[in-house]
């Protein structure tokens, strides 16, 4: 799904990636990590298709639509409602019982009529994870997916991940590698 071949990124006179090759094949699960300013972040916008990279050859056998990203944004209106939320960006058949199925899941459902804005940290990270999966990617890229949630939602997120694990392929940033190592069919650690 995934093959980088000496992928460099710069910004400006500072190289943040150096030489890095990995392939990742279909279905499997990256797990990245490294410390503060590593690239991790960078790494997962290339693979994304939201970067391009300085260097190197960086192939990603999978259309654009079929990438979910989770980022350090969420990326979400705060001027909408839950329900008013992205169903019609992905063309998505039966979008609103998708929509009410993950917001239940996710347990956002009782807040479905709320603006966006009103949501905490936590509220807003589930509200990405369920943009991120409204249209079924194939491919799941994501940064620090288990920021500001709290135990039973990071509990739901694992269980997700690993539903999900068959039949998607994960490339997935983060400082506690041990919650999901389970999952990994490979590791890249970057160094800063």
């Amino acid at each position: 799904m995934i093959r980088a071949r000496q992928v460099e990124k710069r910004f400006g006179e500072k190289r943040v990636l150096r030489e890095l090759d990995f392939e990742l094949p279909r279905g499997g699960f990256l797990l990245v990590t490294g410390a503060n300013g590593s690239g991790k972040t960078t790494l997962l916008r290339l693979c994304a298709g939201l970067a391009l990279p300085t260097a190197g050859e960086l192939d990603v056998e999978t259309s654009r639509e079929h990438v979910g990203f989770l980022g350090h944004e969420p990326l979400v209106y705060r001027e909408l409602t839950a329900l008013e939320l992205y169903g019609r960006l992905y063309r998505i058949p039966e979008r609103r019982e998708r929509i009410g199925m993950l917001l239940e899941r996710f347990g956002l459902w009782e807040a479905r009529s709320d603006r966006v804005a009103s949501y905490s940290r936590g509220m807003t990270q589930r509200l990405a994870l369920c943009r991120t999966l409204l249209h079924e990617p194939t491919l799941l890229v994501l940064d620090e997916p288990f920021t500001a949630l709290d135990a039973d939602a990071a509990e739901l997120l694992d269980r997700e991940l690993a539903d999900r694990r068959d039949r998607a392929t994960f490339v997935v940033a983060t400082h506690d590698p041990a919650r999901i190592e389970s999952l990994a069919s490979a590791r890249l650690a970057l160094a800063a």
